[in-house]
């Protein structure tokens, strides 16, 4: 359902607000300082994600980009490059990070639906010696500026292996993988097992109201624990927050309704916009809608859209990306697509 003030906002997954259940933990959670590691909720939060992705363990950090840096630091060295498609979130929408913080650059692939082939690994590791050395391989999972698809697990298990046969260290921007999860009833730990790191957050599809997490084998996260201090990432109290992450963790299962809400959407567009939705490629809970067969000017739209009560992001390089989400329902689609006349 809409907000309370009645505004129904896709423009991202992340805009959800605590439930009264999550407001409800949070309000009650035992604390402790986590930099000691005697938060209680923390500890029990980040036990509860190894458990899920099969990893020995895990750190609870601010954001997904946090996590996905500390990853890129503890598996690379100054001067290497990171071998990952050429639309990640690590390389196209965390400000640089890998380059300012790790000294990395990136070797790029270009695969459909953010997918990277054992071809591409080897065609990567055949110029090694004259090109600089490739140290980490990283997936996206589900991939965000591809419309939120799957990379199949089947891609990642055999290219993965390829990228071992060759050295290289791996990990996942699983920030959405229980999207994945949903849709494609594939468990969180076969995802997680092609890599040795995974992160996740919380603050998107699961629905809380901020943090994410990094789980690896034990020495990797104990490494990681001292990086996160070297970007003032220790957040004491934070049991506050991690209750409401375990709240989202244990109702992973509801996904799915996003799903075939984001279906809804894309079926409705198709029908109005002929052309405009590829309805077929909608897998989780993102639509990419291409904004030049909508016939309105955005400024005209977002001023239908403003007195409607709906926020969607403006349109990217002709893309336009409507995210489906716990906050929205079938009548808040029904009111968005009402506007495109």
């Amino acid at each position: 359902m809409a907000f309370a003030d009645g505004i129904a906002d896709f423009r991202s997954d992340t805009v959800t607000r605590p439930t009264p259940e999550m407001v409800e933990a949070m309000a009650s959670a035992p604390l402790g300082d986590d930099v000691y590691r005697d938060d209680p909720t923390v500890n029990a939060l980040e036990e509860e994600s190894a458990a899920v992705t099969g990893k020995e363990a895990a750190i609870y950090v601010p954001t997904g980009t946090m996590g996905n840096q500390l990853s890129i630091m503890l598996h690379t060295n100054p001067g290497e490059e990171i071998l990952a498609h050429e639309l990640s979130h690590v390389r196209s929408v965390e400000a640089g990070a890998p380059q300012a913080l790790s000294g990395v650059a990136f070797r790029t692939v270009s695969g459909d639906g953010g997918q990277i082939t054992s071809a591409d690994v080897d065609q990567a590791m055949s110029m090694a010696g004259f090109y600089p050395r490739i140290g980490l391989l990283v997936w996206e999972n589900t991939h965000n500026l591809s419309g939120g698809r799957v990379v199949p697990i089947e891609t990642m298990e055999a290219t993965s292996s390829t990228a071992r046969g060759h050295g290289l260290t791996i990990h996942i921007d699983g920030a959405r993988i229980f999207n994945a999860v949903a849709a494609t009833s594939v468990p969180a730990e076969r995802w997680a097992g092609v890599a040795d790191t995974i992160q996740f957050c919380f603050s998107k599809g699961l629905g809380a109201p901020v943090g994410s997490i990094v789980c690896g084998e034990r020495a990797a996260i104990d490494e990681i624990r001292y990086l996160r201090r070297r970007l003032g990432g220790g957040m004491r109290q934070a049991g506050v927050i991690a209750a409401a992450a375990r709240v989202a963790l244990d109702r992973r299962d509801r996904l799915v309704e996003d799903h075939v809400l984001a279906r809804k959407l894309a079926t409705l567009l198709a029908d109005r916009l002929p052309g405009s939705v590829d309805a077929g490629s909608v897998e989780t809970n993102m639509v990419r809608v291409d904004f030049s067969k909508v016939g309105l000017s955005w400024p005209e739209l977002s001023d239908r859209f403003d007195s409607s009560g709906i926020k969607t992001s403006a349109p990217s390089g002709g893309a336009w990306r409507i995210v489906t989400h716990r906050d929205v329902d079938a009548a808040d689609v029904d009111r968005l697509v009402t506007q495109l006349v």
